[in-house]
């Protein structure tokens, strides 16, 4: 286990669909533990596999306010998304010091390989959902700013390279 570094933006690899898992390994649990202590280490409430440069569909999520309560997915799929919107402050640590405030559907249901290599199906809702939806982006190749206007988009990113 280990705390991976982040790759920085504009890496290709950050706008490049990541590779379905086609089985749970031990190679597969090694890179999820590398993204709960990368996670745990920023900190924050999720981490796709792309962000560490590893280009497989692996996610890591945990949104509980104890922590420890860390949600292991691979291939991840939006199945249904709630009508009702939630608006969130996000950022990655792959564009330090920015943030901006994003709406999502306020609860998702995931199907998901888990751990044990079983197909699982799971409701998440509130920031637990905002965040699966946004290590999803992740792993199809879209960061949360790609949900903003042009000219908002624009005016983070230039901000984000005079830190």
């Amino acid at each position: 286990m280990t705390v991976r570094k982040c790759i920085p933006w504009p890496d290709k690899r950050l706008r490049t669909k990541a590779a379905d898992v086609a089985e749970i390994t031990d190679e597969v649990r090694a890179v999820w533990d590398d993204l709960v202590d990368t996670m745990e280490a920023m900190p924050g409430v999720g981490m796709g596999a792309n962000q560490i440069g590893v280009m497989l569909r692996l996610a890591v999520v945990d949104a509980s306010k104890e922590r420890g309560k860390v949600i292991r997915l691979a291939n991840p799929e939006i199945l249904h998304s709630s009508i009702e919107l939630r608006e969130h402050d996000e950022a990655s640590p792959n564009l330090p010091g920015v943030s901006a405030i994003i709406k999502r559907p306020r609860a998702v249901t995931v199907r998901f390989l888990n751990e044990k290599g079983i197909i699982d199906r799971r409701d998440f809702i509130g920031l637990e959902a905002t965040s699966v939806q946004h290590q999803i982006d992740h792993l199809n190749g879209k960061m949360y700013f790609d949900h903003l206007s042009r000219v908002k988009r624009e005016m983070l990113i230039k901000k984000a390279r005079k830190l």
